[in-house]
C-alpha cells in the first residue's frame, strides 16, 4: 500500500454532490449566440484574426496566442462573426473585456482536421506545439496554459507525473462524471502526457475516496499501463496543487516555487482528456463538462457545453427558478464568486454553475470582532497566520503582509468557514493582493517615467553644453581676429578692408537664393523709409506682423504648457515670453485698427471689401505698376527720383562716416561697414542713372501705351478680378465645403505628426493630441453648418 501523507488544517463541509450525479452527461446543444472572451486563461489575451461578418467553421482558430504564456481561441461551432467588442465576462468584479461574438447557424460544420496515428513517433516539441495550437488551458483551476507547464527543462528531470482527480469543492461533479463515463480517455491522455514528460519514477492519478464509481472505472481503464490510481481520505482543500503533491509524495513545494522545482508536473484529468482529443483527433478545446446544480434548478446535472455558451441558456435547460435563488455562483460555494449577469459565457475554467436557495446557503450573519481564537490558523492548509494577516490587511501594512507569505494563500476560504466571528477573512486577503499588485505596477511605471525624464534632462544638458561650447569658440575666434586687426600695421588694415570689399563683391555675384532675396527686399524697404510707404503697403505690412505675432504666441504658449507640466525651472521665463508676445500682439492689433480707421473715409468701396484677397492683389499690382511709372505722371516721377537721390546721398555720407570711425577704432565690423558703403553707392548710381534716362525720354508715351497691352501687371489684375468674382458667385455650402477640405488635410497631417511623436516617445505628443482634438471640433462644427445649410 502506498503511504499517504496528511496536510495541515483543512475542513469537511457538506459535499452535496449527489444531486448532479443522477443523470449521465448531456450535450447542451448549440445556443443562438456564443460569446468567446479573448482571455480565458492566465497570461496575455489572444488577438483576433477574423473580421466582423466573416463566416467561420467549427474548430477554426479565431484568435491567436500573443506571447509565450497565452492560448489561442477557436470557434466552437460554425456561424458568422457578429461582433468583436467588450462584453461582461466571468470575473469576481463583474468586469468587461474584449470578446468575439458568433451568431451560430446550427449546421455545426467542422474544418478539415485530423489527428496523429502514432503520437510516440513525434518529438516532445511537436506534441507540445500541437497542444499549444489547440488552445488547451488548465480546466481545474486558474487556467494556466497546458503547453507552458509541459515545456519542462532538460536540466530539471521530472520524477513524478500527477493527474488531479480530487475535485474537493462541494457540489461540483464535473470530474467525477468524467471519470465514470470517459475513464479510457483520461488514461489515454495520461499516456500522452507521460510520453511528453517522461517521468523517471511514477505516474499517479489522485482521487478522493468519496468517488467510488469513478475510482473503479479508472482502475479498470489503467490496468496494464503502469499508471497508479491513488485513493486518499476526503478533506477540503486537498484538491489544491501543492496540497495534492504533499498528500501523494510527502514533498512540499517551496514558497514562491513551482512543482517542477521538486521534480513534479501536475495536470487536471479534464486537461488530460482535452489533450487526448487534440492529439488523437486534431480537435481544439471548444467544449467542457460543466455542472449545473443547486436546489433553485429543477434538473441538476452535468452538461457538455460549448465554450461561449451564455449561463442563462444552461439555466433555462435546467429549469432555473430565479425567485428561489439567493445568488448565482460561478464555481463552488467555497472558492466561487457571485455572477451579476446571466449573460456571461462559459469559459475554459467554468466547471460549475451553482444556484442555491436560501435554505442551502443562508446569508452570513454580520461580522463581529475577532476574538483571537486561532481556529483560522488551525484550518489553514498552507500553515499561514490568517489572524495576523487580517490585522495587517485592515491596516494596509502591505510589507508585513508579504513577510507573512500572503501570496502563498490559495484563497480556499477554510479560514472564513471556521471563523466564529463570521469575518470574511479571504476577502481581505484578495483585496490586499490586488492592492499590492497595483502598487508594484505603479512603481514600475514611475521608474520608467523617471528614466525617461532623466534621459531627456541629460540630452538637453548635453545640447546646451554643445551650444555653449560653440558660442565660446565663436567668441574666441572673434576676439583673436579683433586682436590681430588691432596689432596689424596700417597697410595690413587697408588690406583687410580691401579683402572685405572683395568678399562682398563675390557674394553679390553669386545667384540670389530666396532667403537673400527676402533680405534684399527688407533692406529696400528700410532704405526707402517710412515716408515712401503707401497706405496699402502699410496695411499689408501690419497684417503680416500680426500673423507672425500670433504664430509666435501659440508657440510660446505650447512651450509654457510643456514646461509647467514637467515642472521645469524655465517655466517663469516662458511665462514672461508669453506676456511680452501678447503685449506686442496687442500693440500691432491696435496700430492696424487705427490705420484702417484712418483710411476708411477715403475708400469708395463698401465696408468689408478692404480685406478682400482679390482687391488686395489688384492693389498690389497697381502699386507695382505705379513703381514702374505706368500710371505716374512725368513731373511726379521726376520729383520722386530727385527726392530718392537726395535721401540716398545723405545715407551714403552717414555710412562713409561710420566706416571711417570703425577704421580708426580697429573695429572688427569694418568689413560690414565697407559692404554698406558699397551697396549705398551702387544704389545712388542706379537712381541717378534712372533720373537721367527719365529726363531724356520725356514725352515718349507711345511705346509705353503699346507695352500696356502685354503688361504682366495687368494680367495679374485680371486674374485677381476673376478670383473675386468666383468667390462672390460661390454658394455658402461651397465655401463650407472648401473649409472642410482644408480642415481634413490639416487633421491628416496632425495625425501623422502625433503618431510619429508617440512612436518616438516625444514629450510634445500630448500637445499635438490637444491640437488634433481642437481641429476635430472645428471639423465637426463645419460639418454641422454644412448639414444645416
Amino acid at each position: 500500500m502506498r503511504k499517504i501523507w496528511d496536510i495541515h488544517g483543512g475542513i469537511h463541509p457538506a459535499e452535496n454532490k449527489h444531486q448532479s450525479l443522477l443523470k449521465p452527461i448531456e450535450n447542451a446543444g448549440i445556443p443562438a449566440q456564443l460569446i468567446l472572451p479573448l482571455a480565458q486563461h492566465i497570461g496575455a489575451p489572444a488577438s483576433p484574426i477574423v473580421n466582423v461578418g466573416e463566416r467561420v467553421l467549427k474548430g477554426q482558430m479565431i484568435a491567436e496566442a500573443k506571447g509565450f504564456v497565452s492560448a489561442p481561441v477557436h470557434a466552437p461551432t460554425s456561424g458568422t462573426i457578429a461582433a468583436i467588442e467588450s462584453r461582461v465576462i466571468p470575473h469576481p468584479s463583474g468586469m468587461s473585456a474584449n470578446c468575439i461574438v458568433i451568431d451560430t447557424d446550427g449546421k455545426d460544420e467542422w474544418i478539415d482536421h485530423h489527428g496523429v496515428e502514432d503520437y510516440s513517433a513525434l518529438s516532445k516539441l511537436d506534441l507540445v506545439d500541437r497542444i499549444r495550437q489547440a488552445g488547451i488551458a488548465g480546466m481545474g483551476g486558474a487556467g494556466f496554459p497546458a503547453a507552458v507547464k509541459l515545456s519542462t527543462r532538460d536540466d530539471k528531470p521530472i520524477e513524478t507525473l500527477i493527474l488531479n482527480g480530487t475535485e474537493c469543492e462541494p457540489y461540483i461533479t464535473a470530474d467525477d462524471i468524467l471519470m465514470r463515463e470517459r475513464a479510457a480517455e483520461i488514461i489515454a491522455g495520461a499516456e500522452i502526457l507521460r510520453h511528453i514528460i517522461k517521468p523517471n519514477k511514477e505516474t499517479l492519478i489522485g482521487v478522493e475516496d468519496n468517488k467510488p464509481e469513478g475510482i473503479a472505472a479508472l482502475k479498470k481503464a489503467a490496468e496494464g499501463t503502469g499508471i497508479e490510481i491513488v485513493v486518499f481520505p476526503t478533506k477540503y482543500p486537498s484538491g489544491g496543487e501543492k496540497q495534492l503533491i504533499q498528500i501523494l509524495t510527502g514533498k512540499e513545494v517551496p514558497s514562491g516555487g513551482l512543482p517542477s522545482d521538486v521534480g513534479i508536473v501536475c495536470q487536471n484529468i479534464g486537461t488530460a482528456t482535452a489533450i487526448y482529443r487534440a492529439i488523437q483527433f486534431g480537435e481544439p478545446l471548444i467544449s467542457r463538462i460543466t455542472t449545473v446544480t443547486g436546489e433553485a434548478c429543477g434538473q441538476a446535472q452535468n452538461y457538455e457545453v460549448l465554450l461561449g455558451t451564455p449561463v442563462q441558456y444552461l439555466l433555462d435547460k435546467s429549469g432555473f427558478d430565479k425567485e428561489n435563488c439567493i445568488r448565482l455562483i460561478m464555481g463552488g460555494p467555497m472558492m466561487g464568486y457571485t455572477l451579476q449577469d446571466t449573460a456571461v459565457p462559459v469559459v475554459k475554467t467554468s466547471n460549475c454553475i451553482l444556484a442555491p436557495t436560501v435554505a442551502e446557503l443562508p446569508p452570513p450573519p454580520p461580522a463581529q470582532a475577532c476574538i483571537r481564537c486561532g481556529m483560522c490558523a488551525e484550518a489553514c492548509p498552507v500553515s499561514l497566520l490568517p489572524q495576523q494577516m487580517y490585522w495587517f490587511s485592515r491596516a494596509q501594512e502591505h510589507e508585513k503582509l508579504e513577510n507573512h507569505q500572503l501570496f502563498d494563500c490559495i484563497e480556499c476560504g477554510a479560514c472564513s468557514y471556521v471563523c466564529p466571528s463570521n469575518i470574511t477573512l479571504v476577502q481581505y486577503y484578495r483585496a490586499s493582493k490586488a492592492e499590492i499588485r497595483q502598487a508594484q505596477q505603479d512603481k514600475i511605471k514611475a521608474e520608467r517615467s523617471k528614466e525617461r525624464f532623466e534621459a531627456r534632462t541629460a540630452r538637453l544638458e548635453q545640447e546646451e553644453a554643445e551650444k555653449e561650447a560653440k558660442r565660446a569658440a565663436r567668441m574666441a575666434a572673434a576676439k583673436a581676429k579683433a586682436a590681430a586687426a588691432a596689432n596689424a600695421p596700417e597697410a595690413s588694415k587697408a588690406d583687410i578692408i580691401q579683402a572685405a570689399l572683395e568678399r562682398s563683391k563675390a557674394k553679390k555675384a553669386e545667384p540670389a537664393d530666396p532667403a537673400q532675396a527676402a533680405i534684399a527686399r527688407a533692406q529696400a524697404k528700410r532704405d526707402g523709409g517710412a515716408e515712401e510707404e503707401s497706405p496699402q503697403e502699410k496695411t499689408e505690412r501690419l497684417q503680416k506682423l500680426l500673423a507672425s505675432a500670433e504664430k509666435r504666441l501659440v508657440a510660446a504658449k505650447e512651450k509654457l504648457a510643456l514646461a509647467q507640466e514637467q515642472q521645469s525651472d524655465n517655466a517663469d521665463a516662458f511665462a514672461t515670453a508669453v506676456s511680452k508676445t501678447e503685449e506686442k500682439l496687442s500693440a500691432i492689433q491696435k496700430e492696424l485698427s487705427e490705420h484702417q480707421a484712418s483710411q476708411a473715409p477715403a475708400k469708395t468701396e463698401p465696408a468689408g471689401e478692404s480685406t478682400d484677397p482679390a482687391q488686395a492683389a489688384i492693389a498690389r499690382a497697381l502699386a507695382k505698376r505705379a513703381g514702374a511709372g505706368a500710371d505716374e505722371s512725368a513731373e511726379d516721377k521726376t520729383t520722386r527720383l530727385q527726392n530718392v537721390v537726395a535721401t540716398t546721398e545723405k545715407r551714403l555720407a552717414a555710412a562713409q562716416q561710420k566706416l571711417a570711425l570703425a577704421q580708426e577704432q580697429n573695429d572688427a565690423n569694418v568689413g560690414a561697414f565697407a559692404t554698406g558703403v558699397e551697396k549705398t553707392q551702387a544704389k545712388l548710381d542706379a537712381v541717378k542713372k534712372e533720373l537721367a534716362d527719365h529726363q531724356a525720354t520725356l514725352g515718349e508715351n507711345a511705346a509705353a501705351e503699346q507695352a500696356t497691352s502685354d503688361d504682366p501687371v495687368q494680367a495679374a489684375i485680371e486674374r485677381a478680378k476673376a478670383a473675386r468674382e468666383a468667390q462672390a458667385n460661390m454658394s455658402e455650402a461651397d465655401k463650407i465645403k472648401q473649409t472642410l477640405e482644408s480642415l481634413e488635410n490639416r487633421i491628416a497631417k496632425s495625425k501623422e505628426k502625433l503618431e510619429a511623436a508617440r512612436a518616438a516617445g516625444d514629450d510634445k505628443a500630448e500637445i499635438l493630441a490637444d491640437s488634433l482634438a481642437k481641429l476635430e471640433d472645428k471639423l465637426a462644427t463645419a460639418q454641422q453648418q454644412l448639414s444645416q445649410t
